[in-house]
């Protein structure tokens, strides 16, 4: 067992650049001292035991090759598992990931043990603040009003987060997949030095949504500027079709493609007040996963991007549930960094 440590003379952040490459490189991608993190994608990514890989069984969609996402640091990285949670750092930035089976006590309660762990595990070193997580769970949607599974993943997530920072909530993503393992997986990234939250003026901020979407709103930002000093990207979160706090165009996914992307140009738009240095449109340092409840979409939500985003710009798209049934297609990913 053991506990990251900064490295000696780690005085200032080091860049962090996100980006998609071969499966097939996997390998040398591991082998490389400055990766962070590796994430496979789908049924047939393998399990290692390296602490930096992280296989995520989300099925890639058409006829892409699974990619994997790679996260390279400017610094030296050192890695090892605490317990239950893996761990990378390069000093001053931390990948981190648990996964936690829900038991007999349900989605609940495994959120609960997941952030009272990841809560104590960021409490015990010297990166605690956490910019980016991601949660993915079987059956987001499954059950009715606030029995439904994502509405007590909700509640459980805030039960466990005594020991974080309520006034700077990370960006995050929570997504569904399908694989029928009822299993908790949550990885993240943290600084020794805290982020600068971003919300979207189209949109309530998630964690001041009205009682009608359950006991317990959602905690995250919208998006998340890297710390003062940073060569990162903006951190987006999971963000769909909802305005104010409403869902739109139910039963297009076409027209709620377009107004997700309205959504990730509002908060570009707004980031760039305190960061004018982003790029004003998403393009080559953007890549983007695109999580879509229905495969027969896919077609139609490639042919959407295509239409709307420049070429340059990275895609996964990903067959996953988005946390409102309505809901057809979900976007996350960083903008402003150069790819992998």
């Amino acid at each position: 067992m053991s506990r990251p440590q900064p490295f000696a003379g780690a005085a200032t952040l080091p860049g962090l650049e996100f980006g998609y490459a071969p499966a097939d490189t996997r390998a040398r991608q591991l082998a490389d001292p400055h990766v962070l993190a590796v994430i496979g994608f789908g049924a047939h990514a393998p399990v290692l035991d390296d602490p930096r890989w992280l296989r995520v069984p989300l099925q890639p969609l058409g006829a892409q090759a699974a990619p994997i996402e790679v996260w390279r640091s400017a610094a030296p990285v050192r890695s090892g598992r605490d317990g239950d949670v893996a761990w990378s750092t390069d000093g001053n930035l931390l990948f981190g990931a648990l996964e936690i089976d829900e038991l007999d006590d349900g989605l609940e309660a495994a959120a609960r043990r997941a952030y009272a762990r990841l809560g104590a595990f960021l409490a015990g070193g010297d990166m605690p603040h956490l910019l980016r997580i991601w949660n993915y769970m079987d059956a987001i949607t499954l059950g009715e009003e606030d029995a439904e599974r994502y509405r007590r993943f909700c509640v459980g997530r805030v039960a466990g987060m005594e020991a974080f920072d309520a006034a700077r909530l990370p960006a995050a993503t929570a997504i569904g997949r399908h694989d029928g393992v009822r299993r908790l997986q949550v990885y993240w990234l943290a600084a020794r030095e805290p982020g600068r939250p971003v919300e979207n003026p189209r949109q309530v901020s998630a964690y001041r949504y009205p009682r009608q979407y359950g006991p317990q709103a959602p905690s995250f930002a919208r998006a998340m500027l890297p710390p003062a000093g940073a060569s990162m990207p903006l951190l987006l979160s999971g963000t769909a079709a909802i305005v104010g706090h409403a869902s739109q165009h139910s039963g297009s996914v076409q027209a709620q493609v377009d107004e997700t992307l309205a959504n990730l140009a509002s908060l570009v738009d707004t980031a760039r007040r305190q960061s004018p240095e982003l790029p004003a449109v998403l393009g080559a340092g953007s890549p983007l996963k695109v999580y879509v409840r229905d495969p027969s979409d896919a077609e139609a939500v490639a042919t959407r991007l295509d239409a709307s985003l420049d070429p340059s710009v990275p895609r996964l798209l990903l067959h996953a549930q988005v946390c409102r049934r309505e809901l057809l297609v979900e976007i996350d990913g960083v903008h402003g960094a150069a790819t992998t």
